[in-house]
């Protein structure tokens, strides 16, 4: 009974073995590791960004945060820096919502989001992002799940496995308040 019972685990075991080595991953999916270099469109700056598919929506490292409102339409202007120069740029974007981020430690977040176009891995990609200072982390942007999923896989043992090098479109000039 007991060789019987083996010899139908084995079996059982090959066939779900065999019917997962008969799929093909997806080809169009880009691998990626956990950390790329992404170049942020509008200023050109390029930052280390850490793929986290464990969050949804991806975080940008941001100052000066102002909402306002123009035009009927609810703005915010915010501040980024370069991590290579130090230079800061205000960016002015309108708001798509308002998230609140559950932390781990410490209080609660309520945050403003944006749409940002980022250059990924060679493919020009327009994201949202919440904005937050980001400055005790490492990483100064965080790709989540929504910008991810529609091209790429994380390998969470590897970092830099591609380059961000893409062609930029001008930017027109955002309203001011």
């Amino acid at each position: 009974m007991f060789c019987k019972s083996l010899l139908i685990a084995t079996l059982s075991g090959m066939l779900t073995t065999t019917a997962y080595a008969a799929q093909e991953p997806p080809t169009d999916l880009l691998i990626l590791g956990w950390v790329e270099t992404v170049i942020l469109a509008e200023t050109g700056y390029e930052l280390s960004a850490k793929l986290d598919s464990g969050a949804a929506t991806s975080s940008l490292d941001a100052r000066i945060i102002k909402k306002f409102r123009k035009g009927g339409k609810r703005w915010v202007r915010f501040a980024v820096t370069d991590p290579a120069s130090g230079e800061e740029q205000v960016l002015v974007r309108e708001r798509v919502r308002t998230i609140g981020i559950r932390q781990h430690v410490g209080e609660n977040q309520v945050r403003p989001t944006v749409m940002m176009q980022v250059c990924v891995a060679g493919r020009l990609l327009d994201i949202e992002v919440s904005l937050t200072d980001r400055s005790e982390f490492n990483y100064p942007l965080l790709l989540g799940r929504s910008a991810l999923a529609s091209f790429a896989l994380v390998d969470s043992g590897e970092t830099f496995l591609s380059t961000a090098e893409c062609v930029l479109p001008k930017t027109d000039a955002e309203p001011s308040s």
